[in-house]
């Protein structure tokens, strides 16, 4: 009865303010919170099968909430640099090798990104303010990004429309277990945050067991030795240069990783590679390679932005070698 109460009350909240539900929802998940909106645009999507203009309603509302969190985020990114990536991870509790999929993305496909993001796991959260500190205008992000938001909001009240019948069956049959459907709900959304958190862990877990090294002991090891190498695994391509690198820094893309990848490489040389990214992710998953492929590798503490804040060397970006 409890269960079937709360599910009568949940169905007139929504046919009452279900625009507030829509914005609330969006907001909530854009701005970082681990707790998808998208059942929320499928209820949107059904609840336009019996109110007409509905769907264009639920449509905007969600778009516009979508491009308001992103601008948000894309200015935090702007003026913040990558170092707003760190906090969203823990916000969002997102591993944070996701860092790097949004850099590859970006280097592969450019804004392109912006329109699949909402579509990809990982890519969502963090593809707005890794804009920003990449340095894409506001006017080409605004753009692109809303045409992702509609697509994606579009899509999901779409669907949600298509199998309204089905959906609305679903409901009922939940209301009718009674208190099992609360149970079996919580069970799902603690299920999904508990794997999220496992996740996030064992990245970490992996992260914090790789030798780190301080740019003071790593410039050192470069004025005594010869066979010192550093490695730079930040994505890179026409459309997104570095700004600034590391004097002689070689370069590894992550995305085409063989053994074409370390031709010419010194076999007896040490690597130590760097990134610009929360917890060195992308470095200590380049150094675990190259240790794969019998070279000595260890990481550079806090990437190039600990280098530049301990006032060693930099040079403005270019092709890298």
């Amino acid at each position: 009865m409890l269960a079937r109460t709360a599910m009568d009350l949940l169905t007139d909240l929504f046919s009452r303010h279900g625009l507030l539900a829509v914005a609330l929802a969006v907001l909530l998940e854009q701005f970082g919170a681990p707790l998808p909106s998208t059942p929320v645009l499928l209820l949107a999507g059904v609840e336009s099968a019996q109110r007409q203009g509905f769907a264009v309603q639920a449509f905007v509302t969600a778009a516009l909430a979508a491009q308001l969190a992103n601008a948000l985020w894309f200015w935090a990114g702007r003026r913040l640099g990558r170092r707003v990536l760190a906090t969203l991870c823990r916000i969002s509790i997102s591993p944070d090798s996701c860092v790097r999929q949004n850099e590859t993305s970006f280097a592969r496909r450019g804004v392109l990104t912006l329109v699949i993001a909402k579509f990809v796991p990982g890519l969502s959260i963090l593809a707005p303010p890794l804009a920003g500190a990449l340095g894409m205008s506001a006017r080409r992000f605004l753009g692109w990004n809303l045409l992702g938001s509609a697509l994606w909001a579009g899509a999901a009240i779409a669907v949600g429309r298509a199998f309204h019948a089905q959906i609305d069956a679903l409901l009922r049959a939940l209301s009718d277990l009674g208190a099992a459907a609360l149970l079996l709900a919580l069970a799902a959304v603690a299920g999904y945050l508990a794997w999220r958190l496992w996740r996030r862990a064992l990245v970490r877990r992996g992260l914090n067991r790789f030798e780190r090294l301080a740019p003071s002991d790593v410039a050192a090891l470069l004025s005594q030795r010869q066979d010192v190498f550093l490695v730079d695994v930040r994505a890179v391509s026409a459309a997104m240069p570095l700004t600034a690198r590391i004097p002689g820094a070689r370069h590894l893309d992550l995305g085409a990783l063989g053994d074409a990848a370390l031709a010419g490489w010194p076999l007896a040389g040490e690597y130590i590679t760097f990134c610009a990214c929360p917890n060195d992710a992308s470095a200590v998953r380049a150094a675990q390679w190259l240790k794969q492929q019998g070279r000595q590798a260890r990481v550079l503490r806090g990437g190039i932005e600990a280098w530049a804040e301990a006032g060693l060397s930099l040079e403005t970006g270019s092709d890298p070698p």
